[in-house]
C-alpha cells in the first residue's frame, strides 16, 4: 500500500483516545472482494479509502492458486478465488476450476455454513454482482451444502434484463456494481448483519477490456470511492451501537504480464494479491505472505466462532488474526 504519511499518522494519534473494542462488544465481520486487481496496481493507484481502512498496518501482499506445481495448485479464477475464501481450501478440496462452478465438494464446507452450525441466530448477508456466489458456490437452500444460510441477499441484478439491458460496453455491470453498493450501505446501516460479503465486478470487466491503462486505474479509484461509502455504513454502525466489525478486503486473483488482458495461469502477477483490513489483533502471519485461504480461520477468530473438527481438518489457512 502507499506510504499512508502524515495525514494517517494525524488520525491515528485523534484517535488514541477513541474507546477501544471490549470483550462485550458484538463482533461482526465484512468481506468484500473486488475482481481481478494485481497487487502491482493497488499499490500504484491512489487509493485514499483504501488507505484509510488499513491505517498503518493493514496491508499486506497475499497469494491465490494455491502451491505451484504441487496438488493444490489452482486456477487463478475468480469462481475459484472465491471459494478458496468462502471455504479455506484450494481447489483439490473444493472443486471449483472454472467459473461454471459444475460441481462444488460442499463436504469442505463454507464460512456462512459454519457460522450458521455455530450459532443459527447469526444474521447472514450477500451483496452481489454475480448470483452464482449465492446459488452455485455458497449453495443456499441446497440440502447438500447445509441448507438456507443466507437471510438477505441483493443480487439477481444481472438476471434482470429489463431493468439492466445488457450494452457490449457493459456499463450495465457498472450500474449494478453501484446499486450493490447502496444496498450494502443502506443495509448495513439499518440491520448490521454480523456476517455479510460484498462482490464488485467491475475493475475485471474493464481489465478484460483494456489491460494495463488508464480505464482500469479509472476503474479503481471508482471502486475506491464504492469501498469508502460501505466503510463509512460500517463506521457509523460501530459508533452508535458499540460494536466491533473486522473488514476483510481482498481481489482473486492478478493479471498476465503481458498485457493484464488476461489471468487463469501461475505468472507471480496472476498469483500475487493483496488483503487490506481494519483489525488491529494482527499476528505476525499477517505480514508473511497469507493465502486467501487464510481469511476464512482469520474470521472465525474476530467472531469467536467455533469450527467443528472434521471441518477443521480440512482447512488450508490458518488464522492471521490473535
Amino acid at each position: 500500500m502507499k506510504n499512508i504519511g502524515l495525514a494517517m499518522l494525524a488520525l491515528a494519534i485523534a484517535g488514541c483516545g477513541a474507546e477501544t473494542p471490549s470483550s462485550e462488544q458484538t463482533a461482526k465481520t465484512m468481506f468484500i472482494i473486488v475482481d481481478g486487481i494485481p497487487a502491482d496496481v493497488i499499490e500504484s493507484v491512489a487509493t485514499p479509502n483504501l488507505d484509510d481502512i488499513a491505517g498503518a498496518d493493514g496491508y499486506t501482499l497475499a497469494y491465490v492458486g494455491g502451491e505451484a506445481g504441487g496438488e493444490s495448485e489452482s486456477p487463478t479464477v475468480s469462481a475459484v478465488g472465491y471459494n478458496s475464501l468462502l471455504t479455506g481450501t484450494w481447489a483439490n478440496k473444493h472443486n471449483v476450476y472454472d467459473n461454471d462452478v459444475e460441481n462444488p465438494n460442499y463436504e469442505y464446507w463454507d464460512i456462512f455454513r459454519i457460522a450458521k452450525n455455530h450459532d443459527p441466530s447469526l444474521q447472514t448477508a450477500i451483496y452481489s454482482t454475480w448470483t452464482d456466489n449465492r446459488t452455485k458456490l455458497v449453495g443456499d437452500g441446497l440440502a447438500e451444502a447445509g441448507g438456507a444460510k443466507i437471510d438477505f441477499a441483493a443480487d439477481g441484478y444481472e438476471l434482470d434484463e429489463a431493468r439492466f439491458p445488457h450494452d457490449e460496453a457493459r456499463q450495465y455491470i457498472k450500474d449494478i456494481d453501484q446499486l450493490v453498493v447502496d444496498e450494502a450501505s443502506r443495509h448495513v446501516r439499518e440491520a448490521g448483519p454480523d456476517l455479510s460479503w460484498v462482490y464488485l465486478e467491475t475493475t475485471d470487466d474493464v481489465s478484460h477490456e483494456f489491460g494495463d491503462s488508464p480505464e482500469f486505474t479509472a476503474a479503481v479509484e471508482t471502486l475506491d470511492v464504492q469501498l469508502g461509502q460501505i466503510w463509512s455504513a460500517i463506521q457509523e454502525r460501530q459508533q452508535q451501537h458499540g460494536e466491533d466489525w473486522l473488514l476483510v478486503i481482498t481481489t482473486d486473483h492478478g493479471r498476465d504480464p503481458e498485457t493484464g488482458k488476461d489471468h487463469g495461469g501461475q505468472s507471480e502477477r496472476e498469483r500475487t494479491t493483496w488483503i487490506v483490513t481494519n483489525s488491529d489483533r494482527l499476528n505476525d502471519s499477517f505480514g508473511r505472505m497469507p493465502g486467501i485461504v487464510d481469511i476464512l480461520p482469520s474470521i472465525t477468530t474476530h467472531m469467536g466462532i467455533d469450527i467443528p473438527d472434521a471441518v477443521r481438518a480440512g482447512l488450508d489457512g490458518k488464522s492471521f488474526i490473535d
